[in-house]
């Protein structure tokens, strides 16, 4: 599994990245699946750092959205006119924003694909996806809006939870003490304090940050 931060607010791995307020990533699962998480807020941006990162659109199979903010999905429209060939995962408080072929809106916690899951729409807000690796799941989140015990207890039920990625807003350090992987990007408030409390399992985000775990 690979996770790699193509757009958030927080300062980039290389100096050909831009930075602004949003977030998405590349998921890829093994050499099957590659999935896009959330769009963060500018097309331009997105396709751009795509290119940076040596990134086809048309290499990627599917889209998965977190939550029908404008940081989150404001690069979706562009992204599909470069690949409207994708499979679009929302949740179901997306509604009519989008004009995708193929639209699944989540109902609940389910498995995706094998070793990929959705919490589901957690609180009416957000879904974050769940990837199995050899270490125990990886979540990968945009902002963490339903609060990370609700996140945290939605994932369990597919297998122990390993790590974390993406935005934590104003999620509790706390929370996080059972992690030990903790990639803190786009809105998190917390930063200093969780790479205090945690100095082994902290990554700070930015695009252009890899995450691989076999």
């Amino acid at each position: 599994m690979k996770i790699t931060i193509i757009y958030d607010n927080m300062p980039p791995l290389m100096k050909e990245l831009r930075a602004d307020w949003g977030f998405a990533a590349l998921v890829e699962v093994g050499h099957e699946r590659k999935i896009l998480f959330d769009t963060g807020a500018n097309g331009e941006i997105l396709l751009g750092n795509m290119g940076a990162l040596g990134i086809e659109p048309t290499s990627i199979d599917e889209v998965f959205i977190s939550h029908p903010h404008m940081d989150h999905i404001g690069g979706l429209s562009r992204f599909l006119e470069q690949n409207n060939a994708v499979k679009v995962w929302v949740p179901p408080s997306m509604g009519e924003v989008i004009h995708a072929k193929e639209i699944v809106v989540v109902p609940g916690p389910i498995k995706i694909h094998k070793g990929i899951y959705s919490t589901g729409e957690l609180k009416g807000i957000e879904q974050s996806m769940a990837v199995e690796t050899s270490r125990g799941l990886v979540l990968v989140v945009g902002c963490s809006h339903p609060r990370m015990e609700n996140i945290l207890g939605s994932a369990s039920q597919f297998g122990k939870v390993y790590g974390i990625v993406g935005g934590l807003h104003s999620t509790s350090p706390e929370s996080l003490k059972d992690l030990d992987l903790i990639c803190a990007a786009h809105c998190t408030r917390h930063q200093a304090q969780i790479k205090r409390l945690y100095p082994e399992a902290y990554l700070k985000g930015g695009a252009g940050r890899v995450i691989e775990i076999q």
